[in-house]
């Protein structure tokens, strides 16, 4: 071995997809020792009166194959319907302190879980428990709560529409509208930023639109890796000569090129397509620079067209017909000068007009974007800017053009859409009101940050979690995971083991739950959910397989069960609503109107799509106008001092949210690890440091701002294609170096994607591995 060789680290030289994507597949189906059972899933995976993947919300093609899906699909699929069990005989020979020590992979990979289960603190164990009896010790305590805003009710994007629903109208029954939920972590930024840009807070494209656009902005998102159905799309895009402009601060073989896996010939013959014609490393946090630069080089262009009396660039007939603050962007755009713009974006001013040049001779642009994006300070004023972008050409509300936010868990966006919100507005209260006949809260909840918060001061003291794995997701782990174990309750409604879990309160629940693969059978025979994806496409999954226990029930079901066993007058006639989920869709239809013919329309192959008002050119602001919103940055905001770098947090190929497949990050040519932090190889040289070298990282301004310090420790420096001043680690590990106060002041998104940190040498022993964290006074 050379002395720049270093374990489990090599150069990765293939295409996304390919041949190695149908090995990672056959890999991860034997892997879970039930590959009769998993492949009969994936054939009926994304396919009519099939179900929907649980992995990514990237819509579905009109005309699907049996075999289009893609190889992190198949690690879903695989991962739920796997052949291990973790049955109540495992948990009494694994005392919670054993099983504290599993990894994260460790604890998931067990398998799934059987029975509902109830902590034992004299012995230290999990112990199964009847259904009847949990649902009456969890139903005492949440009415023995003084104050029902005294409990959190969490939400994994990974429920139907018809769970959330039922979650939300229990829990608002109950009392409260803390609704800490996974979009919280993800795109509420778009949630927040883009009703105030366009009116609407979703995507205004539809998947056809790709068709019939002639340029493509790919900024701060990885297919290959997130969404890799989406790889299929950009490819058709690129075979049409379609540019696919890229800014992304690492190089992402899915955004380079692409063997698509459903083409033989490409195949047979090793070809690949590209995808990125251009490729723009922005610094970490200088997506706002980038893109003003952009707007500011179209608008000289436009200065400049308009004296010469030539065709102008920008849509002035539309700006001025559809929008409000033209003029206002206009000024801001011109007094910015362009050393900040190079300074802060990573860019050079010839890379930034280029950009704008492939821009600017597209008549329709598709902007898509990630949680690159999001997950910033600025995560609200950065969607808000690609909303400026495609407002100065019209880009907006017609064929071919128009903002894509990437969502991630398969229907994230669908549980807001049927009411999980922290922050209810009036006519989601008349609808309960009107159809169920109780008047709910209405004051404003808490998001994730507030709910963990509350609950570190000791303001809350119960959470129930629909799914997910709250604690681990959560930015500052070790004090998320202290306030964890001050609860007097946990609740965990769940498929398999994961280490919020394990962070015990005075009483401890997991109640396991049917998988999207698995048939749910109740009253009235087998039932159908739905599921809302990123385009606003709502569809119905159904699944197949038996169930891995006769003791899983579904999510609608043990709703239903904690909601009769806390709320004994309740209004709501929750047995009618379990036995036939049609009724729930009733339901939701008379709460929400937008679902008009709910049950009819969801019957039709590829069901429908909900009405975004702003891909019509309605405008539902309180002006009936789109605006353009002026966002300044300064070099307090923007700037590393000394020897900082600015950190990122990335998902590894194996990997979806806390979900850690394998330990493998095949495309960046990581083998058998995550304990990796990936660096330009100038910033190691600049402080004596070299590729392989053991590093700790210690978090810097906001992030130690209440005195504490957070570091990790102990983690390989690996040089990598990363844009100097920059590096990046994977998530969960890096969330440590978080506090929980620091988020976007807008929308309450952690900054999981801009964490000024400096490094060091390692101090920890090198055989002891890395270290999660620590965060003390």
């Amino acid at each position: 071995m050379s002395e720049t060789e270093v374990p489990g680290i090599d150069d990765y030289d293939a295409p996304a997809g390919g041949w190695g994507a149908l090995r990672a597949v056959a890999k991860a189906l034997g892997g879970q020792m039930a590959v009769a059972r998993e492949s009969m899933a994936l054939h009926r995976v994304n396919q009519p009166q099939g179900f929907d993947c649980p992995g990514c919300a990237w819509p579905d093609p009109k005309e699907t194959s049996s075999f289009e899906f893609c190889e992190n699909g198949a690690k879903a699929v695989s991962w739920e319907a796997t052949a291990k069990r973790v049955r109540p005989e495992f948990f009494a020979k694994n005392p919670v302190s054993a099983l504290w020590q599993l990894s994260d992979y460790a604890l998931e990979g067990l398998g799934r879980l059987t029975h509902p289960m109830a902590y034992d603190a004299a012995s230290d164990t999990f112990q199964a428990v009847p259904w009847d009896e949990a649902f009456r010790r969890i139903g005492q305590s949440l009415r023995a709560l003084p104050d029902p805003n005294m409990a959190e009710f969490y939400t994994s994007g990974r429920a139907s529409n018809e769970a959330a629903f039922l979650y939300q109208l229990f829990v608002r029954e109950y009392g409260t509208n803390n609704f800490p939920d996974c979009s919280n972590m993800c795109h509420e930024a778009t949630s927040v930023g883009l009703p105030k840009s366009i009116g609407s807070g979703k995507g205004t494209v539809l998947l056809e639109d790709f068709d019939h656009c002639d340029a493509i902005f790919c900024i701060g998102h990885n297919p290959g890796t997130n969404h890799p159905r989406m790889l299929s799309t950009l490819r058709e895009a690129s075979l049409r000569d379609v540019p696919i402009v890229v800014m992304n601060p690492l190089s992402e073989r899915g955004l380079e090129r692409f063997t698509s896996p459903q083409h033989p010939s490409e195949m047979l013959t090793g070809k690949s397509t590209r995808i990125a014609s251009t490729y723009c490393q922005v610094k970490i946090g200088g997506d706002v620079p980038a893109l003003k630069g952009m707007m500011k080089a179209l608008l000289a262009a436009d200065d400049d067209a308009r004296a010469a009396g030539a065709t102008p660039v920008l849509d002035h007939e539309f700006i001025r017909d559809n929008t409000l603050g033209f003029e206002a962007l206009a000024d801001d755009l011109r007094q910015t000068g362009w050393d900040a713009i190079e300074r802060h974006s990573g860019l050079s001013r010839d890379t930034i007009e280029m950009i704008a040049g492939i821009y600017a001779k597209a008549s329709r642009v598709i902007v898509c974007y990630g949680m690159g994006i999001t997950q910033h300070k600025h995560g609200t004023e950065n969607v808000q800017q690609i909303a400026n972008l495609l407002l100065l050409r019209g880009n907006m509300g017609r064929q071919g053009a128009g903002i894509c936010p990437l969502r991630g868990h398969s229907n994230v966006q669908g549980d807001r859409t049927v009411g999980i919100t922290e922050k209810p507005n009036a006519d989601l209260n008349e609808g309960i009101r009107r159809t169920y006949g109780f008047v709910p809260p209405t004051a404003h909840g808490h998001d994730a940050v507030a709910a963990v918060l509350a609950i570190r001061e000791g303001r809350s003291k119960a959470m129930v979690a629909l799914g997910g794995n709250l604690a681990v997701a959560m930015p500052d782990t070790e004090e998320t995971f202290e306030a964890m174990r001050k609860l007097d309750l946990a609740v965990h409604v769940a498929t398999k083991l994961n280490r919020s879990h394990l962070l015990l309160a005075k009483e401890t629940f997991i109640l396991p739950c049917l998988g999207r693969t698995e048939l749910d059978e109740q009253a009235t025979g087998p039932q159908s959910v739905t599921v809302e994806d990123s385009m606003s496409m709502v569809h119905a999954s159904a699944g197949t397989l038996k169930p891995a226990s006769e003791h899983l029930r579904s999510e609608p079901w043990i709703i239903a069960g904690i909601a009769k066993a806390t709320l004994p007058t309740t209004r709501v006639d929750w047995d009618r609503l379990v036995g036939d989920y049609d009724l729930i869709r009733n339901d939701i239809e008379k709460v929400f109107p937008i679902f008009f013919d709910f049950n009819e329309r969801v019957r039709r192959p590829g069901g429908f799509r909900l009405r975004v008002a702003a891909s019509e050119r309605d405008w539902a602001t309180p002006e009936r106008r789109a605006h353009f919103l002026v966002s300044p940055f300064s070099n307090d905001d923007m700037d590393t001092p000394g020897d900082e770098l600015m950190l990122t947090t990335i998902r590894s190929h194996d990997q979806y949210n806390t979900t850690i497949y394998g330990l493998n990050d095949r495309y960046r040519g990581v083998t058998g690890r995550r304990d990796v932090v990936f660096m330009n190889a100038n910033d190691l040289a600049a402080r004596g440091l070299k590729h392989g070298d053991r590093i700790d990282i210690f978090a810097t301004g906001a992030n130690v701002a209440d005195g504490r310090q957070r570091a990790v420790r102990g983690f390989t420096a690996v040089a990598y294609d990363i844009v100097e001043g920059s590096m990046a680690m994977y998530f969960p590990e890096g969330n440590a170096l978080i506090a929980l106060e620091n988020h976007d002041s807008h929308s309450g998104t952690p900054t999981y994607k801009s964490v000024p940190v400096r490094i060091a040498a390692s101090t920890a022993p090198a055989d002891g591995g890395p270290r999660r964290g620590t965060s003390h006074a």
